[in-house]
């Protein structure tokens, strides 16, 4: 029988499967805003779902970046993916569709709320249905700034990183996008 008389591995030199599970995790809570947030932008569920797994899989190849870094990153891979979905659809929609061929928004996805009784719960859709196709109705740059800050409550500095623009800028489509939100929904308040 041989024994090893070689020291025991330091804790800095053992990969510790604590960061996978970590960013696992992190995966798991974020995965349905991110949904929404790319069916926002694609209007289609199996474009959303296809864009929020290819960014979820782009990011393992993050896993040892430290955490506070993987919000914002998500946040960007999730937005060149759908801006690159909707380059694409669009060129295909240029000369695959006469003009008023353009189909309508399909049906919208809303999380079942456990606690809430019937009536509740038709007025708590009706309400997500409202703010989601105000949303949609919304210039792509001002929903993303308003989804990143106010929804996703990034800050000002890694919404502009997320975005590729300067905090000003953030501060603009924000301000923008709350503003035309606010004359949309003023009604239901």
């Amino acid at each position: 029988m041989l024994v090893s008389t070689a020291p025991p591995p330091s804790p800095d030199t053992v990969s510790s499967p604590v960061p996978a599970a970590t960013l696992e995790r992190f995966l798991a809570d974020i995965g349905p805003r991110a949904f929404r947030f790319a069916e926002a932008g694609l209007r289609q569920r199996e474009d959303a779902l296809d864009a929020v797994q290819d960014a979820m899989m782009k990011m393992l190849a993050y896993a040892d970046r430290p955490a506070e870094e993987w919000t914002p990153l998500f946040w960007s891979i999730l937005r060149r993916r759908i801006v690159n979905l909707q380059r694409r659809a669009s060129f295909r929609l240029r000369w695959l569709l006469p003009t008023g061929d353009r189909g309508e928004e399909g049906p919208v996805d809303w999380a079942p709320d456990l606690g809430a009784g019937p009536s509740q719960a038709h007025d708590q859709r009706e309400a997500y249905a409202r703010l989601v196709r105000a949303l949609r109705g919304l210039p792509a740059r001002q929903r993303e700034a308003f989804t990143l800050r106010v929804l996703e409550e990034l800050d000002v500095a890694d919404t502009a990183r997320v975005m590729g623009c300067s905090e000003g800028s953030v501060k603009t489509h924000l301000s923008r996008a709350r503003d035309a939100l606010q004359k949309q929904l003023e009604e239901f308040r």
